[in-house]
């Protein structure tokens, strides 16, 4: 397994969810959030698994990743059900137990939500694999902790560096490190002319205020 070398895998991430369609990055074409607000970025990290060669790079990166900060964990828990994958297979990796968390409580057979076992006490890393406001992974978070797990912090694939899901995280006490993030995926796009440069600045404006349309201004 190779060295964990943040910045190297933060740009090659980066150009493979680009590549592989992963993440759109469309500022002219704006999606619409549940919420209303227009983003110009769409990321559906599932697309990921059909891709062999990108989803090696990620895991990899995972596992190297957990080595390097949490040398003393001792299961992989995912969320339910974007990081149960990813735990999985890194669990493999790194011969760890994995496990997840469920949405709701299973309303049937042993009526359990954490699926797996999770022994009192239990050194964890919670896997996801995206962060935006960071409220679904919390919810896990938080469950494993009533659980009586000691989770040591989240990893993801992507963090959108968004100011809410910041301080949510400070908040719960609980440190996420991603793979990549919004911006290298807007340095990396610009470099690489999937994007004119001048939409760069209109993405970093949409990370800071993502509510504020005033970011579709600097578009020229």
């Amino acid at each position: 397994m190779t060295a964990y070398d943040p910045q190297a895998l933060s740009r090659q991430i980066a150009a493979d969810l680009l590549d592989i369609q992963a993440v759109f990055l469309r500022p002219e074409e704006p999606f619409t959030w549940a919420s209303g607000i227009l983003s110009p970025i769409y990321c559906d990290n599932r697309l990921t698994y059909a891709e062999p060669a990108v989803r090696r790079r990620i895991e990899e990166g995972f596992a190297a990743l957990v080595q390097a900060k949490y040398p003393e964990c001792e299961a992989l828990f995912g969320t339910s059900t974007s990081g149960i994958g990813h735990a999985a297979i890194t669990a493999f990796l790194l011969d760890l137990p994995a496990g997840y968390v469920r949405g709701k409580t299973k309303d049937h057979g042993r009526n359990v939500q954490i699926e797996g076992k999770l022994r009192p006490g239990e050194k964890v890393v919670v896997v996801e694999d995206l962060i935006s406001t960071a409220g679904s992974v919390l919810e896990t978070v938080e469950i494993l902790r009533q659980a009586g797990a000691d989770v040591l912090g989240i990893i993801s694939i992507v963090t959108y560096d968004m100011q809410k899901g910041l301080d949510n995280l400070a908040a719960a006490r609980i440190e996420n490190t991603s793979l990549t993030n919004f911006d290298t995926l807007a340095d990396v796009a610009a470099a690489t002319g999937y994007l004119p440069p001048t939409a760069k600045a209109a993405l970093l404006r949409f990370r800071d205020a993502p509510g504020d349309p005033s970011w579709r201004e600097l578009l020229v």
